[in-house]
Parts: C-alpha cells; structure tokens; sequence
C-alpha cells in the first residue's frame, strides 16, 4: 500500500463520518494475568514494538497477517495467515470458528469495509478491541490545539477506497466500523506522526541522520518552531497498557505541543550523534519559493500558516508517557546505521539541493542583510 507523502496526506487529509461518542471509561483495573492478545498486522513498523511489549509482559499473543513482511520475526509467536480483505484469497478464513481472544489490536486498518468485516468477525470472540488510527482524521485549523471533540474529515463519497487521497477520512470511517461491531468495548487511538527506530519513512529518521553527517544544516524557519510526534516505543507502551487496564475510548497518541521544538530536535540529534553540525535557519517564505516541499522534503516542517496541534491530555491521563528527545534520536541512528545504511532516502531533501539552496540563502543575506539569518 503506498502510504500518505505530504503532511496534509498524513496529519489531516479529507473526509470522515460523525464524531464517535467521547464518552470514557475505564473499567477496575484487573491483576495483570496473562491476555490472549491478536494482532492483525505485527510485523511492519508499530506492530513489532508492541509484540515485543506484550512479549515483555507475558501476554500470549497470536499474529494474522499475509507473512510477506518480515516473516523470520518472532519464531516462537503464533502466526495465522490470510488477507484482510475478505474478497481476496483465502480471506479471513484462518480466523474463523469459535476460539476467543481477549482483545484484538488492528494496526493495520485502512479502509472501512475491510476493518468491518474483521470486527464482524470477532465481536462475539474478543472483550475489546483496539483500533490504531491516527490524527488525520481531524479538520485542519491553522493556529488551533484540537482535542478529541474536534471536526473530523468528511469524504464526497463514503464507499471510496482510495487511502492515499482520503486517507484520514477512511481512517475516520474504520474508527466508526470498529466501534459498531464492538461498542462501549473500542479504544481508537490516534497517533501523530511516529517516530524512532525502524521508521521506514524517513519523516523524521532524516533529521538524526543529516545532522549526525555534520556540517551546516538547512533547518526551516525559527528554531522555536513547535512540533509534535511520538516515539514508536512509547506508542507500543501505551497500547499495551490500553488493553491491559481495559481503558476504552479515543485518544490523541501524540506529545504536547510544549513537549519540543525544531531547534530541540535538531541539538538532541548533534548531542546523540556527536557531530559538528550546526543549523542555518531559513525563511519559511523563501523556501516555499524555492519549492521545498514541507512536511515529504523537509520532514516536520509545516509553515507557519499551515499549522495546528493536538491535545494528547486524555491519553496522558490513561498513562502515555514520553521519552527523552536524545532517547529517540540515539536509537534511531542507531537502528539506521545496522538496518539501513546502504540504503538511500526515498523522500527527503538531497544533499546536493541542500547545498544549492543554502549557497542562494547565503547570496541572498548578502545582497540583503536584514534577512535575520542566524546559525546556531
């Protein structure tokens, strides 16, 4: 599946049904006995942090996927294979029958029909089920903090299937489909962008990667500049405790907008990688001019303008937690250097653009020096 490349794509693309209930509870916290736990995916990105929490903490969990993406994980895991579309192959066939699992985690959901027919199945089979989804199923409001009550995306037609032009929309819309099957007994949690080691988009991996190579960086705008993510181990954590305290509901899984800034994820990648970096911030506007994308070719970058932000405060509360930015940044070089070394960038600003680019914006201050050009 070709995932999302701009922010808008990713963070708040088009469409949705009606806000799901907000209503929240969570029910007596039970002793932690061991959970028969399914996960319909497992083996991509989130899914392998959270079979690795789950693991830790002596669930028994069970793996249905197609067995393409990295199948030598997790030998000792039960594995059952299908296709989450029903109308392809063997189907949902490996699920069907009267086994039961405690609560189901679908990390891999992305149209409607398809998570509905997964629910369907399992509603009388499972107590709970936990649906990753993410902040793009919010309208944008430039400027604006938005909790769950916020505007969800609305799509011209309801039965579309095409993710990568109504991604949050259908994302909206699978929130509802999981929430009809199993209701009062879902948690929807929307996560922001994800970070961290194994990350294969490079929207953030670019930022500890570029910086640990040194020399002047082309950062945009003003270091001060917010912006909001979330560790992939912190989301597995939080999922994990989800499902083990039975927390049901919906939840911004994403840090506060205080939590950091450009120029504090920029120093806490120089600080785990060593480098001798430093940043040349330039202007949002001239950028733009120039034809930087923001968001796909200068990752978390999103102008000025463009912005708004998330309130994680109702998942805080049921426990997410957040590392350290350096905590992030180490591990994500680290993973990059064993996993990905030899392996180029799909989207990020090339070098020799990066280059070019601050070549111009150095001309440009001179021929101008009120610009307000600064390094750090």
């Amino acid at each position: 599946m070709q995932h999302p490349t701009t922010r808008r794509e990713f963070l708040a693309s088009s469409a949705a049904a009606a806000a799901l209930p907000l209503t929240r509870h969570v029910a007596p916290v039970l002793p932690r006995a061991p959970l028969k736990i399914l996960i319909l995916g497992g083996t991509g990105y989130l899914g392998p942090e959270t079979v690795e929490v789950a693991l830790a903490h002596k669930h028994e969990v069970t793996l249905f996927n197609r067995g393409r993406t990295n199948p030598q994980l997790f030998p000792d895991v039960e594995k059952l294979h299908g296709d989450r579309d029903p109308k392809k192959g063997d189907g949902l066939k490996a699920l069907e029958g009267t086994r039961k699992w405690d609560v189901v985690i679908d990390n891999s959901g992305y149209v409607p029909r398809i998570v509905g027919a997964s629910a369907e199945l399992l509603k009388e089979r499972a107590q709970h089920y936990v649906f990753v989804s993410t902040c793009s199923v919010y309208e944008d409001v430039p400027g604006k903090v938005l909790d769950e009550s916020a505007k969800l995306m609305t799509a011209p037609d309801p039965t579309t299937e095409e993710v990568r032009r109504h991604y949050g929309a259908l994302k909206a819309l699978c929130e509802a489909a999981a929430e009809k099957a199993f209701p009062g007994r879902t948690s929807n949690v929307r996560p922001g962008l994800i970070v961290g080691p194994g990350d294969p988009t490079d929207r953030y991996t670019y930022w500890p990667v570029r910086v640990a190579r040194g020399g002047e960086v082309l950062c945009p705008g003003k270091a001060e500049a917010k912006v909001q993510f979330v560790d992939v181990r912190d989301l597995a954590e939080f999922l994990v405790r989800v499902i083990e305290e039975r927390v049901y509901g919906v939840f911004n899984a994403v840090s506060d907008p205080s939590f950091a800034t450009f120029g504090k994820v920029v120093e806490s990648c120089k600080r785990a990688s060593g480098s001798d970096a430093t940043f040349t911030w330039v202007d949002e506007a001239w950028l733009l001019e120039k034809k930087v994308r923001p968001w796909s070719e200068l990752p978390l970058w999103i102008p000025g303008k463009d912005a708004c932000w998330f309130s994680p405060a109702a998942a805080v509360a049921k426990g997410l937690r957040f590392r350290g930015l350096e905590d992030t940044a180490k591990a994500t070089l680290a993973w990059f250097e064993k996993a990905r070394k030899d392996k180029p960038m799909t989207a990020p600003l090339a070098a020799a653009k990066e280059k070019e680019l601050l070549a111009a914006w150095h001309e440009r201050a001179k021929a101008t020096p009120a610009t307000g050009e600064k390094k750090g």
